[in-house]
């Protein structure tokens, strides 16, 4: 009996990294994939603010996401992401001042500022685009946030269309390998119903 269930685990363990790897490999495939098109609002994923001043990574998206919207793609920006543990700024506020100091309009600017997680942000971007009545949206993230974050929004009825932003060209090989294989992770945990 032992070495039955032993075998059935062995199985099922196998089946799973299967299916990691899978998932993995089609995040990588949509990690370079540009969609953006004409839509409703363009959304800027959060990242790590220092002291009311974007990191590297939270000012390419704000500047993905700026270049988008001066090309007319979308009338609104919604910038996301909570504090983080910072007392006083939100990813979302520091992205929202940073587009402002670059020419957008404050009232073209909507912002989401409760999400802890990728999970919780887009959560609150739902209400945000339901009550605005915004059907389309542009998501504004690393390629490797994309393919998870469309297929959230998705869920909820919207049309995702994917802009990942320009890559540095500082990340290894082995280090984007992972960042694919724990989003595909945090997909399969988004499947089961433990959104991230």
């Amino acid at each position: 009996m032992k070495r039955f269930l032993f075998s059935i685990g062995a199985v099922l363990g196998a089946l799973l990294l299967a299916y990691l790897f899978w998932t993995a490999k089609q995040i990588e495939r949509e990690s370079t994939l540009d969609e953006a098109r004409t839509a409703d609002v363009i959304i800027v994923l959060g990242a790590a603010e220092y002291r009311g001043s974007p990191s590297p990574v939270l000012q390419a998206r704000l500047n993905h996401g700026l270049m988008l919207y001066l090309k007319g793609l979308a009338p609104y920006i919604i910038t996301t992401g909570g504090s983080g543990g910072e007392p006083h700024f939100t990813e979302a506020e520091v992205g929202r001042g940073y587009l402002t100091q670059h020419g957008v309009p404050s009232e073209m600017i909507l912002v989401e500022d409760k999400g802890a997680t990728t999970g919780q942000s887009l959560a609150e971007v739902n209400e945000i685009m339901h009550r605005m009545e915004f059907h389309t949206c542009i998501v504004v993230s690393d390629g490797y946030h994309i393919f998870r974050a469309k297929r959230i929004l998705r869920r909820e009825g919207v049309q995702v269309y994917g802009s990942p932003r320009p890559a540095s060209g500082v990340t290894s090989e082995a280090q984007l390998r992972w960042l694919y294989f724990r989003q595909a992770v945090a997909y399969l945990l988004f499947r089961i119903g433990i959104n991230i």
